[in-house]
């Protein structure tokens, strides 16, 4: 939770913006918005110390030198899943052909691969709604998948960025948020909220699943 690290980092360790948005995989704007929203969110800091992320001696080392590039402790890989679409919550399912619809109209230049890892489809899915043979096909309209909250806007535009760059196209620039920070904090704390959300709907599925008892 890249997030919540930055935000015990910001309130527990002198380092900068610079080296938290970098050890955490943030925007420095970000990091700059979680410093000035700290006080105001009951979110929780995560301890990369305590979750063997980080050492004590390696913060020490970021605070001395601003130039310091801060390296995450090599530690046992998580279980995660290997294989199958992304997870989306059941609630959340209908809604995938109409986000599937929306990046095909807006974004041609992304793979089919690449939107099923995004949404959590198959490429035969994708293909049907492509080709308009996709059974439920009068009923799908165009929708921003950010919207529906199948992916969040960063995971999207990474995507668009990416597809636009292997294409040899510009991709399109988003200032919506442009020197709006107030607007920048109310995505990030929605976003977090998101997050954290799908985490414990993926956790108690998956606890669900472990706890069925086995038919013969």
């Amino acid at each position: 939770m890249p997030h919540a690290t930055a935000s015990w980092l910001v309130d527990n360790t002198a380092l900068s913006f610079e080296q938290i948005a970098e050890f955490c995989g943030l925007h420095i704007l970000e990091v700059q918005a979680i410093a000035d929203d700290t006080a105001g969110t009951k979110y929780t800091g995560r301890d990369p110390v305590r979750a063997h992320e980080l050492s004590m001696d390696e913060i020490h080392k970021g605070e001395a030198n601003a130039d310091y590039r801060l390296q995450m402790l090599k530690g046992p890989d998580p279980v995660r899943r290997t294989k199958g679409p992304r997870y989306t919550p059941v609630s959340k399912r209908q809604d995938k052909p109409d986000g599937i619809a929306w990046i095909l109209r807006h974004h041609p230049e992304i793979s089919d691969g690449a939107i099923g890892k995004l949404i959590g489809t198959t490429r035969t899915t994708i293909q049907a709604i492509r080709e308009r043979t996709h059974w439920n096909i009068s009923n799908i309209q165009p929708k921003d998948p950010v919207t529906l909250g199948l992916c969040s806007q960063r995971e999207l535009d990474l995507l668009v960025t990416k597809a636009a760059k292997k294409a040899g196209i510009e991709a399109p620039t988003d200032n919506r948020l442009a020197g709006d920070r107030e607007a920048l904090i109310a995505e990030l704390r929605l976003e977090r909220e998101e997050a954290q959300r799908r985490a414990e709907e993926a956790l108690r599925a998956e606890e669900a699943l472990f706890s069925s008892p086995s038919q013969d």
